[in-house]
């Protein structure tokens, strides 16, 4: 399976996964009398959304190179990021809003057995945090990885409703809006999880240097390949999944323009072997005794 393909299928997965969690959570959260759920309840439908925008983009950057795309649709997948970030931040300002309204206005304290249905959904999306963060690193997809802290953050909205709906029962009478802080809190989290998402999207895109780990494994590759003398200059960006290479590589300096040019290519193929999401690799042959 390509890494394309497991990530899509990882995004049916978010998306069947919310859909069930936003009836569950909307539901214990009217019935239950706890404006943290529907709160919960409410991201989990903006995550339904973002998921299809995540589905979208893997889809489309899956679409080979063509001659107005030479180096793919990958760049697709961090503007889809921005939107999902997008879809975050107005679920947390929905959030935020709604829960000072109910913080002001008089009501009932939440029933005990919410607490039970947060439980089981804190254990469910950490699990999907993990399920869908461990593919977005297999596969180096961007907008994976804000699927996953959805997942995170959903998560941490749960965990504060726990704790709010926990205060309200414990204490009793006067605490009854305990849930609703603990929405408000939960949309504060979510904002700083969409920065978190946001920054490397836009590194993405502007083609910002993030991968010493990739350089470092290329520079020690290269010197395995005979003729190579050293390298030089390695410029790394990142389309989609994939990473492109501009590479100045050293062989001696008295071969002839054949030569190099046949090492130039046993370089490429063998980073691209080694390296298996390499797409374009450029190579520029620079003779070893240049000052």
């Amino acid at each position: 399976m390509t890494n394309e393909q497991s990530a899509i299928r990882t995004t049916y997965f978010s998306i069947i996964g919310n859909t069930a969690l936003a009836l569950v959570k909307g539901l214990a959260g009217f019935f239950g009398n706890s404006y943290a759920l529907i709160a919960d309840a409410i991201e989990s439908t903006t995550d339904i959304f973002s998921s299809l925008l995540v589905l979208f983009g893997l889809t489309y950057a899956k679409r080979p190179a063509d001659d107005n795309h030479p180096y793919g649709h990958g760049k697709i997948e961090p503007l889809v990021t921005f939107l999902v970030v997008a879809f975050l931040v107005t679920s947390a300002t929905v959030i935020a809003y709604e829960s000072i309204e109910n913080i002001r206005t008089p009501h009932k304290v939440p029933k005990p057995w919410t607490l039970i249905v947060l439980g089981i959904i804190i254990l469910w999306k950490e699990v999907s945090y993990r399920v869908v963060l461990k593919k977005s690193k297999q596969t180096h997809s961007s907008s994976l990885k804000a699927d996953a802290w959805h997942h995170r953050s959903d998560a941490i909205t749960s965990v504060m409703a726990f704790v709010g709906i926990s205060i309200a029962l414990i204490f009793g009478k006067g605490y009854e809006t305990a849930d609703d802080w603990a929405a408000l809190l939960a949309s504060g989290f979510i904002l700083y999880n969409s920065y978190l998402i946001f920054r490397p999207a836009l590194g993405e895109i502007m083609d910002e240097h993030r991968y010493d780990d990739i350089l470092e494994k290329i520079k020690v590759e290269s010197l395995k390949v005979e003729g190579i003398e050293g390298t030089e200059k390695c410029y790394i960006r990142k389309a989609g999944m994939k990473y492109h290479i501009d590479l100045h590589a050293m062989v001696k300096a008295d071969i002839s323009v054949r030569e190099g040019h046949e090492i130039a290519h046993r370089l490429q193929d063998h980073l691209k072997w080694v390296i298996p999401n390499l797409e374009h690799v450029l190579i520029h042959i620079e003779p070893d005794d240049l000052e």
